[in-house]
């Protein structure tokens, strides 16, 4: 764990032995490391195991750092969330890690903490990869409902976030035309409850963005881990 924006933010590694940091690699192989070091950022409600499935094979050539954001897992429940607060996390993990540029995957609410990085910092991100992850346009939801089972995230946290995800600020829709970055968005296909039209107006949004769907619904990468693989490393390379 590092403290990153006044915030505990656990994370754990993927990829080569040489050069890891602070000893954190969990999924470590032997070999080289040729590419721009890989952050992967997890949807509401989720972790950073969330990747375990296909986050050793992105990270074959690369340092791959899968975060737990505020409010979730390991990481510390501080009680003050936000998504732009969650995106300066993410920027002062990768100073205090002395990171960049990086590639970013994001899913879900994760994309779109990856989006407004990529949109704040455009230098700071070589690579997007946005799964399943709807523009920030106004949606009318099913309402909020706690489950009853004991939580790995911060109930608060989703009381705070789900608005800002349903009614957006309508600046970040501008500033998707700020992302330099190579941009791949990747839709769920029929069974996700993203409507696919938006995953489209995502790329359509974005410079120059690539658009495929993997259809295996909103959690792609558990869904349908060779395909999101075999994408997603093809996009990267």
């Amino acid at each position: 764990m590092v403290e990153a924006n006044g915030v505990g933010i656990a994370y754990r590694t993927y990829g080569p032995v040489d050069g890891a940091v602070d000893g954190a690699v969990d999924s470590a192989v032997d070999g080289p490391v040729d590419a721009a070091p890989l952050i992967l950022l997890h949807g509401l409600g989720d972790g950073m195991a969330g990747w375990d499935g296909v986050a050793g094979r992105l990270a074959a050539d690369r340092h791959a750092y899968a975060l737990d954001l505020r409010g979730h897992g390991a990481s510390d429940w501080p009680g003050d969330y936000g998504l732009e607060l969650m995106r300066d996390d993410v920027l002062a993990f990768l100073d205090l890690l002395s990171l960049g540029p990086v590639d970013v995957i994001g899913h879900s609410m994760g994309g779109v903490v990856a989006y407004l990085l990529a949109a704040e910092r455009p230098g700071r991100v070589r690579t997007l990869v946005l799964e399943d992850v709807p523009p920030p346009v106004p949606r009318d939801p099913p309402p909020l409902v706690r489950p009853e089972e004991p939580l790995s995230f911060d109930w608060v946290m989703v009381e705070a976030i789900r608005p800002q995800i349903d009614h957006p600020d309508p600046a970040w829709l501008e500033r998707l035309g700020r992302i330099t970055a190579r941009t791949l968005v990747i839709g769920g296909g029929p069974d996700s409850h993203i409507p696919q039209d938006r995953v489209a107006e995502m790329a359509r949004r974005i410079p120059g963005a690539a658009h495929v769907t993997i259809p295996a619904g909103h959690l792609v990468h558990e869904n349908a881990p060779d395909a999101f693989v075999r994408e997603v490393a093809a996009f990267l390379g």
